[in-house]
């Protein structure tokens, strides 16, 4: 957790943070949530039993969908590389937009 620290005040020195995760036990630990508080991370909590409302099922999913439709891929490695790219054409602030 140090090194997403250390990286988002590297790339988001002037703005806040807020991490979005599901419930799974690793997630809501009491270890977990003391070094989150430790580090001074923000959690946007997400409502148990929903995974229907997780925002990038409704934000990040559907526009990455649109981008891979109709294409065909060779290989497990062929998708991984698309969405890869895909993702590093998005701007920091396409991301923030999906919060």
């Amino acid at each position: 957790m140090e090194k997403l620290k250390a990286r988002l005040l590297r790339v988001r020195s002037e703005k806040v943070s807020i991490i979005h995760y599901d419930n799974a036990r690793p997630h809501t630990s009491l270890e977990t949530r003391t070094a989150l508080d430790r580090l001074g991370l923000r959690t946007l909590p997400h409502p148990p039993y929903s995974p229907d409302l997780a925002p990038s099922d409704f934000f990040l999913f559907p526009k990455l969908k649109d981008y891979l439709k109709g294409n065909r891929y060779e290989a497990d490695e062929d998708v991984k590389n698309a969405v890869l790219s895909w993702c590093r054409d998005k701007t920091a602030d396409f991301f923030a937009d999906g919060i």
